[in-house]
C-alpha cells in the first residue's frame, strides 16, 4: 500500500480524489507525533518535500523511531553531508538504511561514475558534466535555492573544500545533440555521495550556462507537461568521465525532464530495498549498495538512454 503524506489537507484530498487507491495522511515536520502517526505501519519513507535543510532531519528521526528505511531526493550538499555524519551510526544500530540524494542530482551521477569505474578499485579523477537545453524550475527548486545561500563544496585532494569564487569555467564537448558548450563548475550532492565510497582524490562537476540563465531569471515559468507521462519538453545529458593515468572510461545518460526522471530513480531504489536485494544498514550512497550498471539498465530505455563507451574490460 502507498500512503501519500503532507501538511496540506486540501492538496492531499485532491490527490486522493485523483488516486483513490492511495491512502493520505496529514503530517508536519513541526509535529513529531504527526510524523510518527504517518509512518506507522510503513516499511520505507521517501521524502520529496524540500527544502531538505528543513525537512530531512525531522523525517529521518521519525523513520528511525519507526525503524523503517529512508530515502530522499535532495540535491543540497549540506543535507547530504549532515545525513552521513549524523545518522550513520544510529541507522546501523536500529537496522535501517538511510540514503539521501536518490535523484537526478546525486544518484544519477553517482551510479554513472560507479558504473564507469568497472573493475578499477581506484582512479585519479571523476568529472561529471550536465547539459540541459533549458531549465524551468519548480517552486520547490526556487525555495531550495533561497534556503541554500552558502558556497558550494568541491572534492579535491581527497577532501571537501569551498569552491573558488567565481567558479571556474571551461569548454566541454558533449555528445550530440549538445556538442561543444561553455560550462561552469557546479558541484551538487553527487560530489558528496561519490566521495563517500569511490577512492578518487578529485571529483568535479559542471553544467552548461544556458539553463543557469533560466534558473537565475525570476520570470522563467515552471515546467509544464507535454506528453501523456507528464514530462516537460526539457532534454538532459549527463556525461561522466573517469580517468586513471592515461586511461579513460565514460558513462552517458540522456533523457527528458530532470524532475520526472527522479521518480523512477527513487522508486527503483525503494523496490530493490523492499524486495530484500539490499542488506546494508546505516547511511549509504546508491553506487555503494546497488549494482550500478544493472540499476541504470533497469531504467533504460523507458526513462533514460544509457551509453558506456570505452569502459575498461
Amino acid at each position: 500500500m502507498v500512503v501519500l503524506a503532507g501538511r496540506d489537507s486540501k492538496k492531499l484530498l485532491a490527490l486522493r480524489t485523483a488516486h483513490p487507491a492511495f491512502e493520505t495522511r496529514v503530517a508536519s515536520i513541526d509535529d513529531s507525533a504527526s510524523l510518527d502517526r504517518t509512518l506507522s505501519g510503513a516499511s520505507l519513507v521517501i521524502n520529496c518535500a524540500g527544502p531538505f535543510l528543513d525537512t530531512a532531519a525531522p523525517v529521518i528521526e521519525a523513520a528511525l523511531r519507526a525503524r523503517i528505511h529512508y530515502l530522499d531526493v535532495t540535491a543540497e550538499q549540506a543535507v547530504a553531508i549532515a545525513v552521513f555524519e549524523k545518522f550513520s551510526d544510529v541507522a546501523r544500530t536500529v537496522g535501517v538504511l538511510v540514503m539521501p540524494s536518490m535523484a537526478f542530482y546525486g544518484a544519477l551521477g553517482d551510479l554513472l561514475a560507479t558504473a564507469a569505474m568497472r573493475n578499477w578499485s581506484t582512479a585519479d579523477e571523476i568529472q561529471i558534466a550536465v547539459a540541459l537545453d533549458s531549465w524551468k524550475p519548480t517552486l520547490g527548486t526556487r525555495l531550495t535555492g533561497e534556503r541554500n545561500p552558502g558556497r558550494r563544496l568541491v572534492f579535491s585532494n581527497n577532501r571537501l573544500s569551498v569552491l573558488e569564487e567565481p567558479p571556474p569555467k571551461q569548454i566541454w564537448s558533449f555528445p550530440p545533440p549538445f556538442g561543444k558548450q561553455n560550462v561552469v563548475a557546479l558541484p551538487l550532492a553527487e560530489t558528496v555521495i561519490i566521495s563517500r565510497h569511490l577512492r578518487v582524490p578529485e571529483i568535479h562537476a559542471y553544467m552548461n550556462l544556458a539553463p543557469l540563465d533560466d534558473l537565475h531569471n525570476p520570470t522563467t515559468p515552471e515546467p509544464t507537461p507535454v506528453d501523456d507521462r507528464g514530462r516537460s519538453a526539457q532534454e538532459f545529458l549527463i556525461e561522466v568521465k573517469v580517468r586513471k593515468g592515461n586511461e579513460q572510461s565514460r558513462a552517458i545518460a540522456t533523457g527528458r525532464d530532470i524532475y520526472a526522471v527522479t521518480a523512477p530513480l527513487v522508486v527503483e531504489a525503494a523496490e530493490r530495498i523492499l524486495a530484500g536485494e539490499v542488506r546494508d544498514t546505516g547511511t549509504a550512497a546508491p553506487g555503494e549498495i546497488f549494482d550500478a550498471e544493472a540499476f541504470l539498465r533497469a531504467l533504460s530505455p523507458e526513462h533514460i538512454s544509457l551509453q558506456m563507451p570505452n569502459s575498461p574490460a
